[in-house]
């Protein structure tokens, strides 16, 4: 299935396009290990501990990025979401230039109320951003574009880190 755009897109990225349509998960290796981190973010979440929140993510990315075996790159939380008529930003990936890493920027509030954002939500913007870093440095794409294969790759990082029971905390944490 294609989204509605394609048909505006050039030769070459709808190339770019069906490539990225066509990766539909990301096995992420020894996943479980991560698991404690997932628990560790939404207790962050709950205390509304903007700093906790950002370590977290910071520790989530990089556990990512060595078992994929990716280049590092930075997470940044922010409070207050932006937004103007077009809506909200979420987030925001920012690809590395020369010898500087990517940057995932993040937003625990939202705008109109600047409530802290639902776990769930906040957990799948950051590994969407993640998946931007993904299609760059291991799929080595020209682009990244929101495909269907796109959000399946996103669900499917979100299903592995997403523990039975997200509250458990008995297993190590094991970043390297």
């Amino acid at each position: 299935m294609v989204f509605s755009y394609y048909n505006k897109l050039s030769a070459a990225r709808k190339r770019i396009y069906q490539q990225s349509d066509a990766i539909l998960s990301v096995h992420l290796p020894n996943a479980g290990e991560l698991h404690p981190l997932i628990a560790l973010l939404s207790s962050a979440l709950t205390q509304e501990d903007r700093d906790q929140v950002e370590a977290v993510c910071r520790n989530l990315a990089r556990g990512m990025a060595d078992r994929l075996a990716v280049p590092p790159l930075r997470v940044k939380v922010l409070a207050v979401r932006p937004s103007a008529s077009w809506g909200e930003l979420h987030g925001l990936y920012e690809p590395g230039e020369g010898r500087a890493h990517a940057v995932i920027t993040l937003w625990m509030r939202t705008a109109r109320h600047r409530r802290v954002v639902a776990f769930k939500s906040f957990l799948r913007t950051l590994l969407h951003e993640l998946c931007h870093h993904l299609d760059y440095e291991l799929y080595k794409l020209d682009d990244s574009l929101h495909t269907e294969g796109f959000y399946k790759r996103e669900s499917s990082l979100f299903h592995q880190l997403m523990p039975e029971n997200p509250y458990d905390t008995k297993k190590p944490v094991i970043i390297a």
